[in-house]
């Protein structure tokens, strides 16, 4: 008998090959995670059906990406990788899967990136709900299909219950800038104009509210998105930005002083500007804590030379995840590695390093 498409047996063997597998159980137990047909059928009910496309259905140990093709798009590769262990899983505004999705693309795109590809990889723990994961893993499809970019590859891990906390995701991403983009700290200049696309801390109020240890209520919602199509807008304007950087854990205060540290320059901030919602600013005045070290998840940190502030603020605005975008502070030549706030009343105060961690497992 030969292999051919009429052969009762070559058709058997095809529709096995081709078969996706199901997931019986309502709980990851450590058989999920031995790279037998349990695994197989973990793999193909939670994470190919969801982000099925031409390359990750391959199922092969790696992604095979076209050269050319990259090519085409820049001049040169953008790659990065990130972990999240945020607690809880789920909160207002996101969970672990969207979140996993947009802190990669956002680091690609802050570059000047365009972003491509991810991959995903996950801990599990022995016990997680079936129900949860498969809720995470089709936030995440939706995440990369809203921005743009596909998970063609990834890995899949079961640990003890207790040896990990639920979830843990890993992302890695690929992305291509064009010709002409060199967006760095390095290149910032004193007379520059910083600028944000909008309120600060609103994820890490949104964090601490869904943990439950506070009785506080409020609407608050975490600001994870996308923020890669906003960077295409800036830069069709505004191709020569000087940096750009997303503020995530250590907030708005950890970018500028690495900005600052970077350039050798001073950053000073105008506490008038600042774009924070009142109900996070009573929260941190009710906990001690400040908003500009809060963790963000869809924001990020702009500098311009001055003549090109205006046209690149009113472009953010355009976009709706730079709708509430301000110019928040200018650079400075002295004192060099330092951020300045002019409060309110005329002063100035330094704003340091974050010093220990205002808000562990934000992200």
């Amino acid at each position: 008998m030969t292999n051919t498409p009429q052969n009762p047996l070559f058709q058997k063997i095809e529709q096995l090959r081709r078969h996706r597998g199901k997931v019986r159980d309502t709980n990851i137990n450590l058989a999920h995670g031995s790279g037998g047909k349990a695994m197989r059928d973990l793999i193909d009910d939670i994470f190919v059906s969801n982000f099925d496309n031409p390359i990750l259905s391959q199922l092969e140990d790696q992604a095979s990406l076209s050269l050319a093709s990259l090519v085409q798009q820049g001049d040169r590769l953008a790659f990065t990788t990130d972990s999240y262990v945020v607690d809880p899983l789920f909160f207002p505004g996101g969970d672990i899967g969207e979140l996993a999705i947009n802190g990669t693309i956002n680091d690609l795109a802050v570059s000047g990136a365009k972003p491509l590809y991810l991959t995903c990889s996950v801990i599990l723990e022995e016990g997680l709900l079936i129900a949860t994961l498969r809720k995470v893993a089709q936030s995440m499809q939706s995440a990369a299909q809203k921005a743009g970019v596909q998970i063609v590859t990834g890995d899949t891990k079961v640990v003890h219950r207790g040896a990990a906390d639920k979830l843990f995701i890993n992302t890695t991403g690929i992305g291509v800038i064009p010709h002409g983009i060199n967006i760095s700290a390095h290149n910032i200049q004193p007379g520059d104009v910083v600028i944000v696309n909008g309120k600060l801390g609103n994820h890490g109020a949104a964090i601490l509210i869904a943990r439950g240890e506070l009785a506080l209520e409020t609407n608050i919602e975490s600001d994870c998105q996308p923020l890669n199509s906003l960077v295409e807008t800036i830069l069709k304007v505004c191709p020569h930005v000087r940096a750009m950087r997303d503020a995530t854990r250590g907030g708005l205060a950890t970018v500028l002083n690495e900005f600052a540290l970077s350039s050798d320059i001073g950053i000073r901030l105008h506490e008038q500007s600042l774009p924070i919602r009142e109900e996070v600013q009573g929260i941190c005045e009710i906990l001690g804590l400040d908003p500009l070290y809060l963790a963000n998840e869809g924001k990020l940190v702009v500098v311009v030379k001055k003549e090109d502030a205006e046209v690149v603020l009113s472009t953010m605005k355009s976009h709706e995840a730079g709708k509430d975008a301000c110019i928040i502070g200018d650079v400075i030549t002295s004192p060099p590695g330092v951020v300045l706030l002019k409060t309110i009343f005329g002063a100035e105060r330094i704003v340091d390093m974050l010093v220990g961690d205002q808000l562990p497992r934000i992200c």
